[in-house]
Formats: structure tokens, C-alpha cells, sequence
């Protein structure tokens, strides 16, 4: 039996848009970064860009587990002498780009090389509910509904509550 590879003809990429509302954001990129790459696919092959397009809105209003929305650090390098720069997810929320925060997290889970790149091509972030992509008809994901880890869960008095999903007897 010979081994299967897909051929540029044969690729079929759909569109997907997830609203990212109350998300994990590192979840949420491990589940983009699987879409992006086309791992959910039975003909999945290494060397084409067989993944989907995807759209995610409200990137600003994404969460961050334990205290890394205040302690997690970014770096990053001018080119300089002493050029080495550091933010917070905090920051860059609060700035004039949110969307980064997500934009980074799925870049960071994909492979480094050219393949790569031009599949982080495939991802559109929006910090609002509005995108431009309409007429490419995407399909609703509901990511939070698949694991109950993905979307962090508030209790009444605003503390961090998983026991709210859970089913009292």
C-alpha cells in the first residue's frame, strides 16, 4: 500500500469563527494551532497547508488562569544594546492592540519555517464581535462547550468557581 499524500487540488479549507469571549486563552490556542495546521483531518499531510482559515472575535475579552494575566512576562528584543523590552498580558489587553495577546499564543504553538508562517496567514483576530469575512459563510465553532476547562467560570460574589458547572444532590 502506498503512503497518502494530498495534492494542491485536493485541498478543501473551510472556514471557521470562534467567539472567544471568557476563553483560556491557552487553550484556545492549542485548539486554533491544531485547526491551523489541518491535524483534524483524515488527509492531513506534513508539507501542504491542507488547515482551515479561522476568525476569532471578542480577543479582548479572553481570561488567563492562576496569576498570569499579572506575573506572565513577554520579552522581546529591539535589535539594540540593552534593547530587551518585557509586558504583561494585562498591558497589551488594556493597550491598543488585545488581539496580540491570542496572535502570539497561537504563533508560539506552531512549528517555526516558512510552512508555518504562511499558515499563521490563515488566522484572523478581531478585538471586537464584528469581522469582515461574512461572505465566506464561517462556521460556529463553540469551543467553550467542548470541555468545561475551557471557559473560566465566575460565581456570584466574582471569584473563580469551577463547582457553578457541577450538578448539586
Amino acid at each position: 500500500m502506498k503512503t497518502f499524500f494530498l495534492k494542491e487540488k485536493q485541498i478543501d479549507k473551510k472556514w471557521f469563527v470562534i467567539d472567544a469571549e471568557g476563553l483560556v486563552v491557552g487553550r484556545l490556542a492549542a485548539f486554533v494551532a491544531t485547526l491551523l495546521r489541518g491535524k483534524h483531518k483524515p488527509e492531513y499531510t506534513p508539507h501542504m497547508d491542507c488547515g482551515d482559515n479561522v476568525i476569532i472575535i471578542n480577543a479582548e475579552k479572553v481570561h488567563f488562569t492562576g496569576k498570569k494575566l499579572k506575573e506572565k512576562i513577554y520579552y522581546k528584543h529591539t535589535g539594540y544594546p540593552g534593547g530587551l523590552k518585557r509586558t504583561t498580558p494585562d498591558n497589551i489587553l488594556n493597550g491598543k492592540f488585545p488581539e496580540r495577546v491570542i496572535e502570539m499564543a497561537v504563533k508560539r504553538m506552531l512549528d517555526d519555517g516558512p510552512m508555518a508562517r504562511k499558515r499563521f496567514g490563515n488566522l484572523y483576530v478581531y478585538s471586537g464581535p464584528e469581522h469582515k469575512h461574512q461572505g465566506q459563510q464561517p462556521e460556529k465553532i463553540d469551543f467553550a462547550s467542548l470541555n468545561r476547562k475551557n471557559k473560566k467560570q465566575w460565581s456570584k460574589n466574582g471569584k473563580f468557581c469551577n463547582k457553578s458547572i457541577r450538578k448539586n444532590n
